[in-house]
């Protein structure tokens, strides 16, 4: 992911979520250096989006800010390629352990991680903003990132 994608980012963070990430997060992540990735969809319009992630680099651990897919592809493994992948450059960087936050309202999502290992392990209260003003708490998820990678190695 480069800035100049971050338009296209924008258009599907927007579709996805009822509280996105604005374009200052996606521009102050890429200029920190943050691991940054997107995926296209070859089956759709030539060079669209399908699926991008955000994930910081921390000593001996890597934490991931953002995964998502775009809503009309959910649920047809993209997240799992995304995680591979993203397991993959933490092994390719020597890091050890994989974090993320999820919200307890995301079924979908918190399923995705424990089926590929992710184990919850805290609680983050109040950490996310919610409908009319209040917040939801976020469940704390770690994975110690394994030797292989599901077949992608």
């Amino acid at each position: 992911m480069q800035a100049g994608d971050v338009d296209a980012v924008m258009a599907i963070e927007r579709q996805a979520y009822d509280f996105p990430w604005t374009t200052g997060n996606f521009i102050d992540s890429l200029s920190a250096g943050y691991e940054a990735e997107l995926l296209l969809d070859a089956r759709g319009a030539r060079g669209a989006l399908a699926a991008y992630r955000v994930a910081m680099v921390g000593v001996d651990e890597m934490h991931l800010l953002n995964l998502t897919v775009r809503p009309d592809l959910q649920g047809q493994g993209i997240a799992r390629l995304m995680l591979d992948r993203l397991v993959l450059d933490c092994r390719r960087l020597a890091l050890g352990t994989l974090w993320l936050e999820v919200r307890p309202s995301n079924a979908r999502a918190r399923a995705l991680y424990a089926r590929w290992g992710f184990h919850e392990v805290g609680l983050r209260r109040a950490y996310y903003p919610a409908a009319q003003g209040r917040r939801e708490d976020a469940i704390v998820m770690r994975l110690a990132v394994p030797e292989t990678t599901h077949g992608l190695d």
